[in-house]
């Protein structure tokens, strides 16, 4: 975990979405800028006197790859004045003050159980960035189910390149839904509605049936990331199917 502060060069910014922009941030003090899939980096912004007020912190939407680059997917947030900054006034070829990387929010060793990454909205940036660590270093793993929600098919991030790692990968879904698009429009093959439902319907299909007994959940490690109202909901529901609230990890976002 890095406390230190460091400079880093904005060589790229690309918008994902109508509100959504992917930056590329070089770290020219480091030859590779190592981290672990799910950790975080805090930005310091000229947005307030006070040094707390002006920190933001995002997760890692990149993989370690051996380079000093890293990439973040940031939402422009309506009055926040952190994104709103970065959006008018931050550009390619322009410098940012980072701290990082920072985070317990890592996958777990061994990965001995069925993972599932649920999220809303940016919060799929950690688990872009471990499915991509899991499948490139061929660590053992079992199923990984990537369930992502958001409003709209255009608010889709990395979408066509999470479905082309899913058809590579058979022990890789990407499960994404929409829960403000009508399924009639697109003959019903896309997913409508929240993220609940499908890992519910996931967990109840794998369940172990006793011959003699009622049923027990496949064990699985649960990482949540998104906003509060999904997290909090989606913790209540994972325990009310039977799991321990040990194997339920999270990222808060707002």
């Amino acid at each position: 975990m890095s406390l230190t502060w460091h400079t880093g060069n904005v060589i790229r910014i690309v918008n994902e979405t109508s509100n959504t922009r992917r930056y590329w941030i070089e770290v020219p003090d480091m030859q590779a800028f190592d981290f672990e899939p799910g950790q975080f980096v805090t930005i310091d912004m000229p947005i307030h006197e006070k040094p707390n007020k002006r920190w933001r912190s995002y997760s890692i939407a990149s993989w370690p790859d051996g380079s000093n680059v890293f990439e973040l997917v940031i939402v422009l947030l309506e009055g926040g004045a952190g994104t709103t900054w970065l959006f008018n006034e931050v550009k390619e070829g322009d410098q940012l003050t980072f701290r990082g990387p920072q985070g317990k929010f890592t996958l777990p060793e061994p990965i001995d159980r069925d993972l599932f990454f649920i999220c809303t909205g940016t919060g799929i940036a950690p688990f872009r960035s471990m499915a991509h660590h899991i499948l490139n270093h061929n660590i053992v793993h079992q199923n990984i189910y990537l369930i992502f929600g958001c409003r709209k098919l255009t608010d889709n991030l990395y979408g066509k390149e999470l479905e082309e790692l899913s058809e590579k990968v058979t022990s890789f879904q990407y499960l994404p839904t929409y829960s403000r698009e009508v399924p009639e429009n697109y003959n019903h093959l896309i997913r409508t509605g929240y993220v609940h439902s499908i890992y519910e319907e996931i967990i109840r299909a794998n369940s172990l049936h006793a011959n003699d007994g009622p049923a027990t959940v496949k064990p699985a490690y649960f990482y949540l990331c998104g906003w509060k109202n999904m997290i909090d909901e989606a913790k209540q529901r994972i325990q009310d199917l039977g799991y321990d609230r040990k194997t339920i990890h999270l990222e808060l976002y707002g």
